[in-house]
């Protein structure tokens, strides 16, 4: 076929608890009914309207008796519930072991080979949150030139240092001989943190920059550049991917202005594979804890789905599904095991058809593989055999 798939990934919005969500300590959590249900309903009548309240499990969203898309759940490969296992997953390539993480802060072993690798000391090298700690250490960061180190539930390094101590350039390439050994450690990403003094206060600056360990082998992205079909990255997916397989980024950072920037590249780009991933969700609301703040945001991304697919072509084919669950109303502020929903619309596509529960994330790679007629996506099942139909939904 030529045309366009375009994958947009909410970060984190899961659909139940997977079997083994117990094993992750996440037994009970349903990112979309849970936020639903804590803030009395949301208005998403267009992701409504497109088969999300079709979605076995689903029960904060009416179904839809004729869905303009069809739609199901995948379950992970991936024994892993983070940002990077997930994505390199709908890409085509799970993880055999989830990433390092560091409850207990990180060993001496690894603060030490920082130590000798970058010549920096440090402060904490602990858990904590990026703006509480900024505040609580900003001071003695100044007075001393010590970097600040810390991370979370994720499989994250984060440094953070002051622009006018530290400039951002210099951070980058401390956080790039810190990635340079942490491979060792399986480490998932090294991000740095810069911030500046603003009222009297520390805050953090939009010159952040993530240093991914690389995929073990190629993606779906990588795949397809090598074929010479365009590979277009929105918002800032292309870090978890070591900015591997994109043959064009667009940088963009909110929900609002990812969509805007993908609804734009619409116009730009005829044909070709286009990836966006909407990270508010995950690090502003999910890992904050904020029912409100997240039903807010994805009510803010459903009235602006139709501006998008209104730009999509009779060969198009538009995804949208999730890495992982962040569920907002469960004491823990990590990620959740959960299944991802499935939604896949096309003019040229068979509308309703109940996907199913997908065995691997890895599904989206393989269909897409198939849209474009290349090999080398080895895991998953296609589905797009399914849905080939001739038919103007007319959304």
């Amino acid at each position: 076929m030529s045309g366009r798939v375009i994958v947009l990934v909410v970060d984190g919005l899961g659909v139940g608890a997977l079997p083994d969500a117990h094993l992750y300590g996440d037994q009970g959590s349903h990112t979309l009914d849970n936020t639903a249900q804590a803030v009395g309903g949301m208005n998403i009548r267009n992701l409504a309207r497109l088969g999300l309240g079709n979605i076995e499990g689903v029960g904060s969203v009416e179904p839809s008796e004729e869905p303009v898309a069809s739609f199901g759940r995948m379950m992970p490969l991936s024994p892993a519930k983070d940002t990077t296992a997930g994505h390199w997953e709908l890409m085509g390539v799970p993880v055999e072991r989830a990433f390092a993480t560091f409850p207990d802060g990180f060993p001496a072993e690894i603060m030490e080979r920082f130590r000798k690798e970058t010549g920096y000391d440090h402060l904490w090298a602990r858990p904590a949150s990026g703006t509480e700690i900024i505040e609580r250490l900003g001071k003695e960061h100044l007075k001393t030139g010590k970097l600040i180190v810390y991370t979370s539930a994720d499989s994250v390094f984060q440094i953070a240092a002051h622009e006018e101590l530290i400039p951002p350039e210099e951070l980058y390439w401390v956080c790039r001989r810190a990635r340079a050994f942490l491979n060792e450690y399986n480490v998932g990403r090294v991000i740095a943190r810069p911030f500046v003094t603003k009222d009297g206060r520390f805050v953090r600056t939009e010159r952040r920059k993530d240093f991914s360990m690389p995929p073990p082998e190629d993606t779906l992205l990588d795949i397809l550049k090598k074929d010479g079909i365009d590979v277009v990255g929105v918002g800032k997916v292309d870090d978890i991917f070591a900015h591997r397989g994109f043959v064009h980024t667009i940088r963009a950072y909110s929900n609002r202005d990812i969509l805007n920037y993908l609804r734009e590249a619409l116009l730009g780009f005829e044909e070709g594979f286009l990836l966006a991933t909407l990270g508010e969700f995950d690090t502003i609301y999910g890992h904050r804890n904020d029912p409100a703040g997240y039903a807010r945001a994805l009510e803010e991304v459903d009235g602006l789905l139709p501006s998008v697919m209104e730009r999509l072509g009779k060969e198009d084919i538009f995804i949208i599904t999730a890495d992982h669950g962040c569920d907002p109303t469960t004491p823990s502020t990590d990620h959740s095991r959960e299944y991802v929903p499935l939604v896949v619309y096309g003019r040229g596509l068979r509308r309703g058809v109940a996907l199913g529960t997908r065995a691997a994330l890895a599904d989206v790679a393989r269909t897409v593989a198939q849209y474009f007629g290349i090999s080398g996506v080895n895991r998953g099942e296609s589905f797009l055999t399914e849905l080939l139909q001739a038919k103007d939904t007319g959304l």
